[in-house]
């Protein structure tokens, strides 16, 4: 088992049917903060992702860690014989099948919790109950249609997000859902279906747009159109052919800078002294910037703009994480191992609860790594269990150990 008894989750015992990101995402930050996640794949070649090439070959390594490995047969009568067994000490169970696909199991929601009446049943689907229940969502398809795609892309040219943002998303409000479930449960003894949505989380990250749209008769134009609520809100091209994003957002921020680079001319112009002023007058201004930072190295540019006290950041490709100095020295990336033998470093869950050490204690397991230990705690006799390898039920493997 996979615990550490002073973490906040130590003692929770969840059973992760989740697969791609959306629901083992969920299982994985409750593994983080220390509930036993035990993740269930098919047997016998585990979860598909793990075969996954292109964007998709980082699922699988990221999003499990910290959990065991069942590889079971859910489709044979002796595979979910084994799911009721284990639903019955259970305290959360995550599944974010299509819709329908738990009921043909006969591990439906109503099934589980007859079960086990203190279960929190968390189903992480596209869409709550209504006319789109039935369809089948992934985390683009909701971008598509909920505006956030039309908000990243430049007019006409829909863009999704640069990672899998709903589905993670999703996942953190599952366990906002689970948390407050088990709260609840603390009180009245028993568990509750808890649900979240691809599409409701989307529409819930672009409530900000929707209050923007109710107060204009304008049509809101994406993010790319920079119609930005600050007059210094964008990348600049630096002289070594890096980018650098600046924003100036205060008049503080302004005065600091305009002081540092000596554009004395600028400060003292009255109608540049507010905010609104600087958007007005947006196109005279940002011809100085440009120049000015056209001029510059990226580190000169980061020193310019630390000294003047200023967001700024430069614009960075995924791998350069791997050498941000801030990472390097908080530990934010934690050594790794993946299934296929890699030695990496991933981002730890980006919170720090007291003295509880939220890091990895467990790599992402290999096929099966923990179902012979699952199914002798089961009670299932160690001929048993070689009968059930043998028949294709279940598929066993070597723990794997830190």
């Amino acid at each position: 088992m996979i615990h550490d008894k002073h973490l906040p989750l130590a003692g929770i015992r969840v059973l992760d049917f989740g697969h791609t990101v959306m629901g083992p995402s969920c299982a994985m930050i409750l593994a983080d903060l220390g509930a036993d996640v035990l993740k269930i794949e098919p047997a016998p070649g585990g979860d598909p992702t793990r075969q996954l090439q292109g964007f998709g070959m980082g699922y699988f390594g990221y999003f499990n860690r910290n959990k065991r490995s069942l590889a079971v047969d859910l489709k044979s009568d002796a595979g979910r014989e084994i799911a009721r067994r284990l639903i019955k000490g259970a305290d959360v169970l995550v599944e974010n099948f299509a819709p329908g696909t738990m009921g043909r199991l006969g591990l439906d929601a109503d099934t589980a919790t007859a079960l086990n009446p203190r279960l929190v049943y968390a189903s992480l689907k596209g869409f709550l109950d209504g006319p789109y229940a039935h369809r089948l969502a992934l985390d683009e398809v909701v971008q598509m249609m909920s505006g956030l795609a039309y908000m990243t892309g430049p007019s006409g040219r829909p863009l999704r997000a640069g990672t899998s943002v709903v589905d993670i998303a999703g996942g953190m409000f599952a366990v906002i859902a689970i948390l407050a479930a088990l709260r609840e449960r603390e009180a009245t003894g028993e568990g509750q279906v808890v649900e979240a949505a691809l599409f409701e989380t989307t529409v819930f990250l672009m409530g900000q747009h929707l209050a923007y749209a109710a107060q204009t008769n304008e049509p809101i134009p994406p993010m790319p159109e920079r119609v930005s609520a600050w007059a210094v809100y964008e990348p600049f091209a630096l002289r070594d052919g890096r980018q650098i994003f600046v924003g100036i957002t205060t008049d503080g921020h302004w005065q600091r800078f305009c002081a540092l680079v000596g554009w004395q001319d600028m400060l003292a112009d009255a109608s540049l002294a507010t905010n609104n002023g600087r958007v007005a007058a947006r196109g005279r201004i940002l011809p100085c910037f440009t120049c000015l930072f056209g001029s510059l190295s990226q580190d000169e540019a980061v020193a310019l703009c630390e000294k003047a006290r200023i967001p700024f950041a430069p614009i960075a490709r995924p791998e350069d994480l791997f050498h941000d100095p801030h990472l390097t020295a908080t530990g934010g990336l934690m050594p790794t191992r993946l299934p296929n033998g890699v030695e990496t470093r991933l981002p730890r869950l980006p919170i720090h609860m007291g003295e509880a050490d939220l890091s990895l204690r467990s790599d992402p397991p290999e096929v099966g790594a923990d179902t012979a230990d699952v199914l002798e705690a089961l009670g299932y006799a160690p001929d048993a269990i070689a009968a059930l390898a043998r028949e294709g039920v279940v598929a066993t493997g070597t723990a794997a150990s830190r």
